[in-house]
């Protein structure tokens, strides 16, 4: 009898499409099993709807093992000890599972593999997570090299590539096993309570595929649009792996093929396919320029600071800013743990450029409520936004909050969902408040919406003459 092959599942929670998988297979009957160690204990117990998520979407992956015969085993503690154990009580020739792409769990990777090895068991790093892989677009890059640090040239590589695809139901066979599973994952034990949550793949196709034949077409518009909340909500689900990036792209390109689509529905898909671009885009630099975590990805801004307290922190934290747009959106992810992409750079720039507060600051508070669990993302996108990351702008974007509430939220319509303080006050009453204007009161009883805390011209311009300043004295 062949030796069973270990896949230790860790942010790719199904068995569809599934490259490590598929790559475990290659080496024997698979093993399935899932250790939950300090560092995604640590993440899980940070946002109480990301640990029901993640809970979810475990029982539903032991579900679609069971109904092939397997079973999720279950263990708690180091990784590479418990897997070196396992190893060693069923005769597995060794490990699978799906890199990271963030300094801890890079770190978390390189440790558990020095381990296994030295135990004389294979290691084998997948990449699962991306659509198309680092090592694939590097092999693209016409001048040679490694990653790429800009996004233009990084795209031109990666829509010249197609994704694989991996029937892992049909090709895996599992591997039984006597030893006995710890119990399943559940939210008490992450400080989370007990939340009626849907999660796993059967979810995450249905998402996609209500996307793909309604809202895809209006993306372009979407994707602005705070109220016309027709984006995909596909993060948490490629967060955590419930349905692989992959079958996301293969399933947008196959419906980018309808000889029917109108030009802007066409535009719309197109987008939509570019901002999965972007996910790989990051996923890659923390491949190769990794980590990036706590230090600015460009180098000549790691000398430039950002203060790490304001007096108005606390108000930006609880959505009462003044400026109606940003706190609906950290309204909306206080309530939903989600908050609408174009928001979330319009609240991350008022608290980098208007607070002048560490981009790091905002990213940590965003990990106390969002459900998504993409590390490497939030920081690429953070440093995006704070003008220190991948985006090649010559200066920061700096988003004036009341023009952009103007421009993409004109009826008021998502501002007054989650901003109840203002839903009876006529929209001319938000604007062109000083910030030191009296709070406006409610027509009815309710507490009054506070006035604006800062300045947003003149703390825009101080901020980016200090930045100029700075990469002039680098030049």
């Amino acid at each position: 009898m062949a030796a069973p092959f270990i896949y230790r599942f860790t942010h790719d929670l199904r068995i569809e499409d599934h490259a490590g998988l598929t790559q475990a297979a290659a080496y024997g009957d698979v093993l399935p099993v899932l250790v939950i160690d300090r560092a995604a204990e640590a993440r899980l117990a940070r946002s109480p709807r990301r640990a029901a998520f993640f809970c979810a979407a475990v029982a539903a992956l032991d579900t679609a093992l069971r109904e092939r015969g397997a079973r999720l085993l279950v263990r708690r503690g180091a990784a590479g000890a418990i897997l070196k154990n396992i190893a060693r009580a069923c005769a597995a020739g060794g490990v699978a599972w799906s890199a990271s792409y963030d300094g801890t769990g890079a770190a978390g990777d390189a440790r558990v593999q020095s381990e296994l090895e030295e135990a004389g068991l294979r290691a084998a790093l997948v990449h699962d997570s991306p659509a198309i892989p680092p090592d694939e677009t590097a092999a693209a890059r016409a001048s040679g090299g490694d990653g790429y640090r800009a996004f233009a040239p990084y795209y031109d590589a990666w829509r010249s590539l197609r994704p694989a695809s991996y029937d892992a139901p049909l090709l895996v066979r599992f591997a039984s096993s006597e030893l006995q599973s710890e119990t399943l994952p559940v939210p008490h034990e992450f400080g989370a309570s007990d939340r009626d949550v849907e999660a796993g793949p059967a979810v995450a196709a249905s998402v996609l595929e209500r996307f793909l034949n309604g809202a895809a077409v209006q993306y372009a518009v979407a994707m602005n649009v705070p109220s016309d909340d027709r984006t995909s909500h596909l993060a948490a689900h490629l967060s955590f792996g419930t349905i692989a990036a992959r079958t996301v792209l293969r399933s947008a390109l196959a419906r980018l093929e309808d000889p029917f689509l109108l030009t802007e529905e066409r535009v719309s898909l197109r987008l939509f396919v570019r901002s999965l671009a972007m996910r790989d885009f990051f996923l890659q630099l923390g491949f190769f320029y990794g980590p990036f975590d706590d230090e600015a990805l460009q180098v000549k801004m790691r000398g430039f600071t950002f203060a790490r307290s304001h007096p108005a922190l606390d108000r930006w934290r609880g959505g009462k800013t003044g400026f109606p747009l940003v706190d609906a959106g950290i309204r909306q992810l206080h309530a939903t743990g989600w908050m609408h992409p174009h928001v979330r750079s319009v609240v991350a720039s008022f608290l980098c450029f208007d607070l002048g507060v560490d981009w790091r600051i905002g990213r940590d508070e965003w990990e106390r409520w969002l459900i998504e669990d993409d590390p490497v993302l939030a920081s690429g996108n953070w440093q995006w936004i704070a003008g220190v990351g991948a985006d090649m702008a010559q200066y920061p974007r700096i988003y004036n909050p009341e023009k952009q509430r103007r421009r993409y939220d004109p009826s008021g319509a998502y501002v007054k969902r989650w901003v109840p303080e203002l839903a009876q006050l006529p929209i001319s009453a938000w604007s062109g408040r000083g910030h030191e204007t009296a709070p406006m009161l409610p027509l009815f009883s309710g507490e009054p919406y506070p006035s604006a805390v800062v300045d947003h011209a003149r703390e825009a311009r101080s901020f980016l003459e200090r930045y100029k300043e700075f990469v002039q004295r680098k030049l």
